[in-house]
This record gives structure tokens, sequence and C-alpha cells, in this order.
């Protein structure tokens, strides 16, 4: 995974990213995440942002890390 110094934000995976919205996100505007694979990139991760502020900070999460916080809540070991 690249390591950056700097935040990373939607302007800087412009043309990169493919942005999907949470299937649990609700249509209220409340707690919607989006993500996107940028396993392809060089940044070899899943980035991960408020789909409220699609312009705001993104955190990059290496691919089985992710995996895992998917398995975890959907087997109800990870809650809000």
């Amino acid at each position: 995974m690249t390591t950056h110094t700097r935040t990373l934000t939607g302007p800087d995976l412009d043309g990169v990213a493919t942005w999907f919205k949470s299937s649990y996100s609700s249509g209220s505007g409340n707690n919607c995440v989006e993500v996107a694979d940028l396993t392809h990139t060089a940044h070899r991760a899943v980035a991960i942002r408020d789909s409220k502020d699609p312009d705001g900070p993104i955190m990059l999460v290496a691919p089985e890390r992710f995996a895992a916080l998917v398995e975890g809540v959907r087997d109800g070991r990870l809650t809000a």
C-alpha cells in the first residue's frame, strides 16, 4: 500500500476511484459510507469516505483488513 505524508481527499482520486455507497446507508442522509476498490492501483487498498463529504478525507485500508471488517459486521462481532 502506498504511504502518504498528507491526507488524501476526494479530488485526489478523481478519475481513479469508482465509489460505491454501502447498502446499509439510509436515504435520510445519515451514516453514509462509500468505498472504492483501489487494489488495482498504486495504492493497493480499499478507500473509504463519508458520502456526505465527497471532497473530505479518505481512509485507505489494506484489502485483507477491509475484508475482516466486513466479515465482523456481517457476523455481528462488530456493531455500532
